[in-house]
């Protein structure tokens, strides 16, 4: 048996304490299904799987309510609360809710109303994340599963390639071992399993940022019909959010490539982050007749991916697998979308249902799908010469559901909003978004090969050329733009229990083509 220590892998910074209070209860010496960490990722996947009647343990090394910066949900968050039974929990608690967000970027302006996509989900949260993240692990309890605040991850042990089981300490000198069938690593961006002992995380060669923000008080609002939205706006070198949080407050935050934010060290931290605010007239003009009523936090926003995201006994969900610039505000549902993946491959595994080999390459593949095709969308944004039917258009390539004429903001609607996911999640995972960016990747391989033909072709306005060179220009470098593996067939069912079942594919409709 391995074990491998935790604490001295790569690390990305962490810009605020950690409280390490105890917890006070006693662990068990073993559970089921151990989770590790308890965002949204962690509390999710958990709250899922003791539904299901399983054992579940959770450890988180901080004690909740911690601090995180607000955060925009999707409404895809919507459907994620019915299966977890807190949706109503969610709706009283008093979050700010958002209808759609507006846009400024480049030379575009453009509303995004989440009332027109289709089913229920057509709002979601602007939420502060320690009150929804406690809010989630709280709800975790009462659905059985055994919390443990305060309980850090000092190694892993192994059975060949499956974890088995995990040390564990608390601040007063506690300290114990729990062992385990299965492995959900919710850890965030320690990402104890990608980052200690499978040493796979890759960071992503162009989105390396970093995020200054703040919370503001008396600002201006959105006009009435876009109450509550997300307001984003470009600048120069990166963007700007304005997040309203409650009547009060609002978030603003700046993100800008780590090499603009060397070059104005020469000011102070918060200098830097109003100056950028200037850049941007849209949050501009919101601030103008408030007040900055926080410190002003930085952070760096470098994305990431693992070159595998679940193996044998253990899956890798939320932030602890892959992290993505935050524009599309796909943080939570990433999360959350992963745990469920997670939490229907055990519960499939454990009833015989799919081998783990079926249900790793399903989870990993599903997972992968989900964050490369936002990675390509946050990839075209920054492309801010683009107009916004380019990026209507781009969702449509990236849907496999046929989006024509006037309905490809509905494609770009329904990709942003999450809802795209869960919907081939529950349909069947169809591998064609992944060879379609195995596609333009490939061929944008192809074209660099020759740099001169390539600068023929863009001074003959080769618009196929320029379109792969900028796509590729934006995702160069970046590791694991593949499929792992075919997962033919297999797709999420909530009822009457949660899990995988498979399907026989007839002929699939594609964007039009059968």
């Amino acid at each position: 048996m391995a074990t491998i220590q935790i604490g001295k892998g790569f690390q990305l910074p962490h810009y605020f304490p950690i409280t390490t209070k105890p917890a006070m209860s006693t662990l068990p010496n073993s559970t089921q299904i151990l989770v590790i960490g308890g965002g949204p990722a962690g509390s999710t996947a958990a709250t899922l799987l003791a539904r299901e009647g399983f054992d579940v343990t959770l450890l988180e090394r901080e004690i909740f309510p911690r601090y995180h910066v607000g955060e925009s949900l999707l409404p895809s968050a919507l459907e994620i609360f019915d299966l977890l039974g807190v949706r109503e929990k969610v709706e009283a608690y008093g979050f700010q809710r958002k209808p759609g967000a507006y846009i400024e970027w480049g030379k575009e302006k453009w509303s995004l109303n989440f009332g027109e996509l289709a089913g229920d989900n057509t709002y979601s949260f602007q939420v502060r994340r320690d009150e929804f993240d406690h809010l989630l692990l709280e709800h975790s309890k009462s659905q059985g599963v055994k919390v443990f605040n305060g309980t850090k991850i000092r190694q892993l042990s192994f059975d060949g390639d499956r974890p088995c089981s995990a040390t564990w300490s608390q601040s007063n000198d506690t300290s114990g071992e729990i062992s385990f069938d299965f492995l959900i690593d919710a850890s965030g961006r320690a990402g104890i399993m990608a980052t200690e002992c499978l040493k796979n995380r890759r960071l992503h060669n162009v989105f390396q940022n970093i995020g200054i923000w703040g919370y503001w008080k008396n600002a201006l609002r959105l006009p009435k019909e876009q109450s509550g939205a997300i307001a984003i706006g470009s600048i120069p070198d990166g963007w700007v959010w304005g997040i309203p949080l409650d009547e009060e407050i609002i978030s603003v935050g700046v993100v800008m490539h780590k090499s603009t934010y060397k070059e104005r060290l020469t000011k102070y931290l918060e200098e830097i982050y109003l100056e950028a605010i200037t850049e941007c007239r849209l949050i501009a003009d919101l601030v103008a007749p408030g007040e900055l009523v926080s410190d002003v936090k930085v952070e760096q926003d470098y994305s990431y991916t693992s070159d595998s995201f679940s193996g044998t006994g253990y899956f890798i969900s939320g932030d602890a697998a892959c992290f993505l610039d935050p524009l599309l505000s796909s943080g939570v549902h990433l999360a959350t979308y992963s745990a469920l993946l997670a939490a229907a491959s055990i519960t499939s595994i454990i009833h015989g249902e799919v081998t783990q080999s079926q249900a790793a390459s399903f989870y990993d593949q599903s997972y992968r799908q989900a964050y490369l095709r936002f990675l390509v969308f946050v990839s075209a944004f920054y492309d801010q010469n683009r107009g916004k039917d380019s990026y209507f258009w781009e969702a449509q390539r990236l849907s496999r559901r046929d989006f024509s004429g006037s309905n490809l903001k509905l494609a770009f609607l329904n990709l942003v909003s999450g809802v795209e996911d869960l919907e081939d999640a529950q349909e069947g995972i169809a591998d064609f978004v992944m060879a379609e960016m195995s596609q333009r990747i490939q061929s944008s391989h192809n074209i660099r090969q020759d740099k001169q033909a390539l600068a023929i072709e863009r001074e003959k306005g080769n618009e196929v050329m320029k379109t792969n060179a900028q796509f590729f220009n934006a995702v160069e470098g970046f590791s694991t733009l593949s499929a792992v593996g075919a997962v033919d067939g297999l797709y999420i069912i909530t009822q009457p229990k949660l899990g995988l079942a498979q399907v026989r594919y007839s002929k699939l409709r594609v964007n039009g083509v059968h």
